[in-house]
């Protein structure tokens, strides 16, 4: 059982109103002191994972989201003992049983998804090694290079700023896309350019080629990764599998670019626009079906349009690439 304790930091007058909201939602345990110097008072609430969001949304909206005296502070509970024991009712929302609360989720996935320093330099790692394992057709190094891979955050990171409506998040997701992808192109077309051997490994030339597999698979790993992150457990896995999906066809791109062969980087651009269109497109979805929107209705009517936006774009988007795909497939290379 994924347990959370809530602190609640706020003035000694919102102590009742913190204390009744405790036991609306039949919390597991209530702790609290007495108030500081600075007249606030710290309350601790130990909550099952079912009532972590209903418990959240409570506090955010008796409280105030922007006062500057309040802090509610979600930390993780690896063991309780005596174990925990409350009444287990049915939640209105099930969906979400059990899975992180939005700002649980908000907060991991925005840190993948800013353009600074540490992600540069592993964008500019994971592509020198996935050039070299495609071009030398070495399957270990072009793991490896999946295993580095950096893009798999802030593709994400669209998908989320969709579902909430954040039209920040969505500014600097596309950013950090937009600056990998332009990273990747431009050490690999150089690298492409300055290759002195034969650019024909089969592990560089499946990348050129692109079909409706390659959509079901984009598609399968932006809905599994999504799954991971809302039910709280390891990405790691997920995180490979959409780094298979966006770097090697990426880095691909640019070998083939840099030395002369257009027609074969245009495949590879191919399956990267379709990878990313697929995952952006599944995360959207399985977001929405997981139960993941903002709290209040203002919000949820903005984010409301901004799905829709999201969706029409990515479908229209992805249809148009199966059609080129299917066009490419009775016309031949």
């Amino acid at each position: 059982m994924s347990l959370r304790l809530l602190e609640v930091v706020a003035d000694a007058g919102h102590l009742d109103t913190v204390l009744g909201i405790a036991e609306h939602h039949e919390v597991l345990e209530v702790w609290h002191g007495p108030a500081g110097e600075d007249g606030r008072v710290a309350v601790r609430l130990l909550v099952r994972p079912e009532k972590r969001q209903a418990v959240m949304d409570a506090l955010q909206g008796a409280l105030g989201a922007r006062r500057e005296d309040t802090r509610v502070v979600l930390l993780p509970v690896d063991a309780v003992w005596p174990p925990a024991v409350g009444p287990a009712r049915e939640e209105a929302t099930p969906r979400r049983r059990g899975g992180l609360t939005r700002e649980e989720l908000r907060a991991r996935i925005e840190s993948g998804a800013r353009l600074d320093g540490s992600f540069v330099l592993l964008t500019l790692l994971s592509t020198v090694v996935a050039a070299i394992g495609l071009a030398e057709d070495n399957v270990a190094v072009v793991i490896g290079a999946m295993v580095i891979a950096p893009l798999l955050g802030p593709n994400l990171a669209l998908a989320l700023a969709a579902t909430l409506g954040d039209g920040a998040l969505l500014r600097r997701a596309l950013a950090t896309i937009a600056a990998g992808a332009a990273l990747t192109l431009a050490v690999t077309g150089v690298m492409g350019a300055l290759w002195q051997g034969h650019l024909g490994a089969a592990e560089l030339l499946a990348r050129t080629r692109v079909g409706l597999g390659d959509v079901a698979l984009a598609l399968a790993s932006g809905t599994a990764a999504v799954l991971s992150l809302t039910t709280g457990l390891s990405s790691v896995l997920v995180g490979v599998m959409v780094a298979v999906a966006l770097l090697p066809p990426l880095a691909a791109a640019g070998l083939m670019l840099g030395a002369g062969q257009a027609a074969a980087a245009t495949g590879a651009g191919l399956l990267f626009a379709v990878n990313v269109a697929s995952v952006s497109l599944a995360a959207t979805a399985t977001f929405v079906a997981r139960g993941v929107r903002p709290r209040t209705w203002v919000e949820r009517a903005r984010a409301r349009q901004a799905l829709a936006v999201s969706i029409a774009f990515w479908t229209a988007f992805l249809v148009l690439l199966v059609i080129v795909i299917l066009l490419r497939r009775q016309l031949g290379p």
